[in-house]
């Protein structure tokens, strides 16, 4: 998945600095920072500062999960068991080729990338992926001003810019996907 944390700018960041209450301007300056440390260590979470998968889920931003190679934990081992394969939360090539057999089974784009589109088709994720999620995931009116989505880092995953602009974005992580081949 793809991850925020500060020096990040885009829609997944405004996302989640309205769920903070803080100024939501898309840019995870030192003030999110601060509010979603805070968030952190109140839930329970390491206060690292930097939101994924499993920290979308916990504050209510489902529509922000996009799992990939390279993610790890909770969201992870959900999404793997909901495939049928061993659950170690760790999404390396065997999950990645996984997810793309079971896109390519629901008439997917096979990415290998799980987002919500992916992740709803999935028993494992019904109760947290609904129709009104996959809806939320798109880009809202007032987000399309932002020129580049934020780009979440996982270590070893190869990114690529040409792609992001070749391809129009759908969802509020949109750009970002068209980043990693």
């Amino acid at each position: 998945m793809s991850i925020l944390k500060r020096g990040l700018k885009g829609a997944p960041v405004k996302r989640l600095q309205k769920k903070l209450g803080v100024a939501d301007d898309g840019d995870f300056g030192p003030g999110t920072e601060k509010a979603f440390k805070e968030w952190q260590a109140a839930n329970g979470l390491a206060a690292d500062g930097i939101a994924g998968p499993d920290t979308f889920a916990a504050i209510g931003l489902p529509e922000l999960i996009l799992l990939r190679k390279g993610s790890r934990g909770e969201q992870v081992k959900k999404m793997q068991t909901g495939l049928g394969i061993d659950a170690d939360g760790i999404f390396g090539s065997g999950t990645e080729a996984k997810v793309k057999q079971f896109q390519a089974s629901f008439g997917l784009a096979e990415d290998g990338m799980a987002g919500p589109e992916t992740l709803a088709k999935l028993n494992t994720f019904a109760a947290m992926i609904t129709p009104q999620v996959i809806q939320q995931a798109a880009v809202q009116p007032d987000e399309e001003h932002f020129e580049a989505e934020a780009l979440p880092e996982i270590k070893g995953v190869e990114v690529v810019q040409a792609a992001a602009e070749e391809q129009p974005p759908t969802s509020a992580w949109g750009r970002v996907k068209g980043w990693f081949s």
